[in-house]
């Protein structure tokens, strides 16, 4: 039947329309309290390597500008969503489905608590399989316990089920989206989504941009070392004056900066006679020999990363999350914030069938410009036509044919019109195909794409540069890098840096 126009629900009503919300929520603030922290500590850790690095004379990346940062509160507040977004909504929802399952299936009966708290446990021991994390116990350990004692606190007494096809209403959409979006899904899925739905508006391309300035605070809490943009190492017990050269140029090629005794560092080697022990923290993590590490310093490197890498789950744990955790995350909260608002006007059951229409098709509207915006087949014979077409989305389609075949966009007069456009992507595409060209004037085109307003193009900037292989960069890279406030736009200018050749050195 139907309500009366503004008439409130009853309290029970509201419970049960409300009750997951909060259930989610509470993990979600337990697990940004957690991240924060964790994305603060490493920061704090970031800022004395970055000291050290500099005290030492070498370039340090985030340059100086953002290393003040690394000390405020903000970068691990904001940096610290990504983990909550992430691993913090995945771990919500397991914990909800998990005590909604105990409760309505199993009546909270004994049994199957212990074979869930089995389960739990064993997530546990994966998390510190590599070694003991406090910070990823503590989200394996708090955010399901919050989630569990609160959803089972706040959930309302089992009533009389219904057909069991309503139960079903709420779920039926998020299938039909999966198989929907699946479509879409291919390497390129993030590029994509960033492309084709965030940056086609105002809204999307704000929060691309605080993902770019934010991102790479919390990658630095689980990159494994080798992954890192600098890397610091203890020489210092290595006696043999021109032995202890050799291994310090071997050991730049790969970014680990001889910074000495002050501070901690990322890798102490010390010789025992034939033996090489790399060290880190005290602890011996890996043995070789001297003639081992010098013909192939790559990949005794790569074994000492993999050795000390305590987090593969956890990166994993945080992919998954993100690609499956976040979407249903937001899906639930669409959906109880609308069911809530028509309960107040229909009956719980239309209520419910509504909600569930209208999350679908708010789920097929952010599908249609992923979908609209694919270009269908461009004949590389007619690459003009296409870079002149009026949509944006056949242009950007072309300059990806011009990358992928290695045409030189300098040859097409329509290119200049792209340095100006207005759709981030196209400057963007535009700005990786030029990596082919070595038309002088197109130098020029790249020294000015460096001051883009989105750090996308900016990132892709760089790395054009880099990748055309004109030494003469360098010097333009460097004074990009120390006076940029950007870190990720920094972190590209520097790969730039290697792939030319450049190596760190002492006396800059």
């Amino acid at each position: 039947m139907k309500r009366s126009s503004g008439l409130p629900i009853n309290r029970d009503q509201t419970r049960t329309i409300c009750y997951p919300a909060a259930a989610l929520l509470a993990g979600l603030f337990a697990a940004q309290g957690l991240s924060t922290l964790q994305v603060y500590l490493s920061n704090k850790v970031l800022y004395r390597t970055l000291t050290a690095i500099n005290d030492a004379g070498y370039l340090a990346v985030p340059n100086l500008q953002i290393m003040n940062r690394l000390q405020e509160f903000g970068p691990a507040l904001y940096g610290g969503l990504l983990f909550t977004l992430s691993v913090g909504a995945g771990l919500s929802l397991l914990s909800f489905a998990a005590a909604w399952v105990w409760d309505r299936l199993f009546s909270r009966n004994t049994i199957p608590l212990i074979f869930l708290l089995f389960l739990w446990a064993g997530f546990l021991a994966a998390a510190n399989f590599k070694g003991f994390s406090p910070l990823v116990s503590a989200y394996f350990f708090v955010i399901p316990a919050v989630v569990f004692w609160v959803t089972l606190r706040l959930m309302p007494p089992q009533t009389k089920p219904g057909p069991w096809f309503y139960r079903l209403i709420p779920l039926i959409p998020i299938a039909l989206l999966a198989c929907l979006w699946g479509t879409q899904m291919d390497g390129h899925l993030f590029i994509n989504l960033r492309d084709k739905l965030l940056l086609s508006n105002p809204l999307g391309t704000r929060i691309t941009d605080f993902y770019y300035k934010y991102t790479l605070y919390p990658a630095e809490v689980f990159k494994p070392l080798d992954q890192k943009t600098i890397k610091t190492c203890n020489l210092e017990q290595i006696k043999k004056r021109s032995f202890k050269r050799l291994l310090e140029g071997k050991l730049l090629n790969y970014d680990y900066l001889n910074t000495g005794e002050d501070g901690e560092v990322n890798l102490t080697i010390r010789k025992e006679g034939k033996t090489l022990i790399f060290e880190n923290g005290g602890e011996v993590i890996l043995r070789t020999t001297a003639n081992d590490f010098l013909s192939a310093p790559a990949n005794i490197l790569k074994q000492f990363s993999s050795e000390m890498d305590r987090y593969p789950l956890f990166r994993q744990f945080t992919f998954l999350s993100l690609l499956i955790g976040f979407p249903i995350t937001l899906y639930l909260f669409l959906y109880i914030i609308i069911l809530f608002l028509l309960s107040r006007f229909l009956d719980l059951r239309a209520s419910s069938v509504t909600a569930a229409i209208l999350c679908f098709l708010s789920g097929i509207l952010l599908l249609i410009p992923v979908w609209l915006g694919n270009a269908g087949n461009i004949d590389k014979n007619h690459l003009d036509k296409f870079l002149e077409s009026a949509r944006w989305q056949d242009r950007v389609a072309a300059l990806k044919i011009i990358r992928q075949h290695w045409v030189d966009v300098a040859g097409f007069p329509s290119y200049k019109r792209m340095l100006s456009s207005p759709h981030i992507p196209e400057r963007y595409w535009l700005t990786k195909a030029l990596a082919v060209s070595r038309n002088a004037e197109t130098r020029k085109d790249l020294s000015a794409l460096l001051d883009d307003p989105s750090p996308s193009v900016v990132s892709m900037a760089f790395q054009t540069l880099g990748r055309r292989g004109d030494k003469r960069a360098v010097k333009e890279i460097l004074k990009r890098i120390e006076s940029s406030d950007h870190w990720y736009t920094q972190w590209y200018a520097y790969k730039a840096l290697k792939v030319l050749g450049w190596k760190q050195t002492e006396s800059r």
